[in-house]
């Protein structure tokens, strides 16, 4: 592996949508697979969610490299962010080293039991005891920060999100990247669990399900908005943001109203389509 693989420091999108995949023209261009993020740094793998982009992502990676170490950190277990674990390759790899790591989550005792529950009847035929591969299951306490190579730190903090969720940062080699999804903000106040993770970020991934204007008819479902995101994106000095997490009513024409308005104020701004990719 050449010194410039080492310092890799990529993010790819496998999966934008939330609460459910869609298909058909209206979708295409921004993708219907439900969220799944990569993040390659150096020779790491690390995988944010597991919605029904991770079962393509999964392909890949098992026909490239089959035995390599898989971090998996998800979020919450709600169905748009688990509901591709059955259907990864690399849990079928018998020299796969993955390693599960979820918060805290109401009505789950760990992250092993969330797993397990995911996939038993009747909703599933088969439980985890299919799995080849070897997997380590870690239950994250809130607001921890630990290191899982010399240079990979992980920080987290706790989303305002139903049953509970769990927001990510990861800094590697001098840059920075942050996945916030699944959070509720409340009107005139701002979170100052989010404001820590995307503190002078290079680039982070934002729950911009919906717009200011459309709060009051989905409150308490624990979603965010995009003109929220561009607040805290200010004041935390952050450097740009990925819209994600877009509803399934949202269709492309929507999407590129969204962004022109996030672009007006800040051209890194962008929203996240399935298939894009950028490095830090």
């Amino acid at each position: 592996m050449t010194k410039t693989d080492k310092n890799n420091f990529e993010v790819k999108f496998w999966g934008t949508r939330g609460t459910l995949p869609v298909a058909g023209n209206p979708f295409a261009r921004t993708g219907g697979n439900t969220n799944c993020i990569e993040v390659t740094c150096g020779n790491h793998t690390i995988i944010i969610d597991a919605g029904t982009g991770i079962r393509e992502f999964g392909s890949k990676l098992v026909s490239v490299c089959p035995d390599q170490k898989i971090h998996l950190f998800l979020s919450h277990a709600h169905y748009d962010h688990v509901e591709g674990i059955p259907f990864f390759a690399p849990f079928f790899v018998k020299d796969a080293n993955i390693e599960i790591c979820c918060g805290k989550l109401e009505g789950s005792k760990d992250t092993s039991e969330l797993i397990s529950n995911l996939m038993a009847r009747p909703f599933f035929p088969v439980g985890p005891e299919v799995f080849s591969a070897k997997i380590e299951y870690n239950t994250l306490e809130e607001n921890s920060t630990f290191n899982i190579s010399n240079q990979i730190k992980i920080s987290t903090a706790p989303m305002n999100h139903p049953g509970g969720s769990t927001g990510y940062r990861i800094d590697f080699n001098g840059k920075s990247f942050a996945c916030i999804t699944d959070t509720e903000h409340v009107s005139g106040q701002h979170d100052e669990n989010i404001l820590r993770l995307i503190d002078n970020v290079d680039v982070f991934s934002y729950d911009c399900s919906l717009m200011d204007k459309e709060m009051d008819d989905f409150r308490g479902y624990g979603h965010s908005t995009f003109e929220e995101g561009m607040r805290l994106a200010k004041i935390a000095n952050a450097g740009s943001m990925r819209a994600s997490h877009h509803m399934p009513f949202r269709n492309d024409e929507e999407l590129d109203e969204i962004e022109k308005t996030m672009t007006e104020e800040n051209p890194d701004h962008a929203a996240a389509r399935e298939g894009d990719s950028f490095k830090l």
